[in-house]
């Protein structure tokens, strides 16, 4: 009897090389695969902000704020949780601004991302809810993307397995970062066994989480940031039980890794708002747009196309205020704006003045009488026709002051 043996048939390899030169400058495979995240963050978010009434463009207004401060964030964060690395004995502070050796943190990322969020929001005029439930979808698909990096560098794995998906695992060269360790017949040195492909089990879900936040949204119509509260929900709820299964070092609270309790409080946090946040999803529609051209006259040959196609363009508006789904579907098909709110209140108190029994107000602003039969009054009364000419000579435009006022 012979037993089988315990090499597993299959396995997943990872890459030996994680920096290429090109000339004299460095290419990460770290840094594409953020970049390329954040490009399918800002693809989905653009085309979901246009659709609930946003100007085209206007997703990267928002990155110009949001990718710079998310990165800023994210390091923080790193920094914050792992300080002895820059800041214990034999640590180096310098190199906590040395982000190209890796460190970020998704929780720093999506914090500071927040905030450069809001900053831009507030320059274009989008409630910022409007602006993280277009993203809701976008972010953790981003993420997917960039956790393939962390294959690249060999990094953010768990613990041994026999399964057919196991990750090889190669000993990186502490002297030449981004490349694997080689023995001396020129070959990349592997770890010992195979590993739990961690950060791949988070993209996997991820994508998951992009797909339920994308049938969710579409079925209840979320607002509010209640589609992006629902993101950090999913997220979490996977980040919980992955960061369980990782390996690397990390500081520990209660013998529990740190972003293990992260991911449960601000699981809490979003489920909370998820459950007391009501209200209908948020279409926009622009303050201060600008006025269509007029159409060109006269002979079709003294046109000018170039003009006439800068004018095509769509100018960003000064601003948006948010309207109902009705109202928003009526001004796509129209072309018309809908009232505002406070106009129509305006109006409303104004009416009855105007329509009072004593009188109705003309284009010219003068005050015609309403006749109500036995109320008729004889226009040849010399003493009214004295006080309408008295009236007719003031100073204020000869408007008559209200009869019963």
């Amino acid at each position: 009897m012979t037993l089988a043996p315990m090499t597993p048939l299959a396995a997943m390899p990872s890459p030996s090389t994680a920096v290429w030169q090109l000339g004299p400058v460095p290419i990460r495979a770290y840094a594409l695969c953020i970049i390329l995240g954040i490009v399918v963050a800002c693809v989905v978010t653009e085309y979901r902000l246009r659709r609930r009434g946003v100007a085209p463009g206007a997703v990267l207004d928002i990155a110009v704020w949001a990718v710079p401060a998310g990165i800023i964030g994210a390091r923080i964060y790193h920094v914050i949780t792992s300080p002895e690395k820059y800041f214990g004995a034999g640590g180096e502070p310098i190199k906590a601004l040395y982000i190209w050796e890796g460190g970020l943190g998704i929780w720093g990322a999506v914090a500071g991302g927040a905030v450069g969020a809001w900053l831009a929001a507030r320059q274009l005029g989008i409630p910022l809810t409007v602006v993280a439930d277009a993203l809701a979808p976008g972010l953790p698909l981003a993420q997917a993307v960039g956790r393939l990096g962390n294959w690249f560098n060999n990094e953010l794995y768990g613990g041994r397995t026999t399964l057919p998906w196991g990750l090889e695992v190669h000993v990186m060269d502490p002297d030449n970062p981004g490349h694997a360790l080689r023995d001396d017949a020129g070959n990349p040195v592997l770890q010992p066994g195979l590993y739990h492909p961690t950060f791949l089990y988070e993209a996997l879900w991820n994508v998951g989480v992009a797909a339920l936040v994308l049938f969710l949204d579409r079925k209840l119509r979320l607002g509010r940031g209640r589609a992006f509260a629902l993101y950090v929900m999913g997220y979490t709820a996977g980040r919980f039980w992955i960061e369980l299964m990782r390996t690397d070092e990390a500081n520990l609270i209660l013998g529990v890794r740190l972003n293990v309790w992260t991911a449960a409080l601000v699981f809490l946090g979003a489920l909370a708002y998820f459950i007391r946040v009501r209200g209908p999803r948020e279409y926009l529609v622009p303050v201060g747009e600008p006025a269509p051209a007029a159409g060109p006259a006269g002979d079709v040959s003294q046109v000018d196309l170039s003009a006439r196609e800068a004018a095509a363009r769509p100018a960003a508006p000064e601003g948006y205020r948010v309207v109902t789904e009705e109202q928003f579907e009526a001004y796509r098909k129209t072309g018309e704006l809908p009232p505002e709110p406070a106009a129509d209140d305006e109006a409303a108190r104004a009416e009855p003045a105007d329509d009072a029994a004593t009188g109705r107000t003309d284009d010219d602003g003068a005050t015609a009488e309403r006749t109500d039969g036995d109320d008729t009054e004889d226009d040849t009364d010399p003493e009214r026709a004295d006080a309408e000419r008295t009236n007719a000579g003031r100073a204020d435009g000869g408007r008559p002051a209200d009869r019963d006022s």
